[in-house]
């Protein structure tokens, strides 16, 4: 299993506009969920999702980063909109 850190930095490869890591977006596993939690704070703005590690493992190891990819375009999406 990957941490936090190596997670973050992943996602700041394929979407660099997130921001830095723990600083505007933050990585916790999240042991009731099963699942990584990504925190992203534009400003005041914070929103939150569950990234499951099959698509975490697959884009770390496989470089196949679409369904990562995806949630991460949505939640930018999102806070945008907020």
């Amino acid at each position: 299993m990957y941490n936090a850190n190596q997670i973050c930095e992943k996602i700041r490869s394929i979407s660099s506009d997130v921001g830095e890591c723990g600083v505007d977006i933050n990585v916790n596993f999240d042991g009731s969920n099963k699942a990584w939690t990504v925190n992203m704070n534009k400003g005041n703005k914070k929103l939150k999702t569950f990234i499951e590690p099959l698509d975490v493992n697959e884009c770390i190891d496989e470089n196949k980063c679409l369904g990562l990819g995806l949630q991460i375009a949505q939640l930018k999406d999102n806070i945008k909109s907020m």
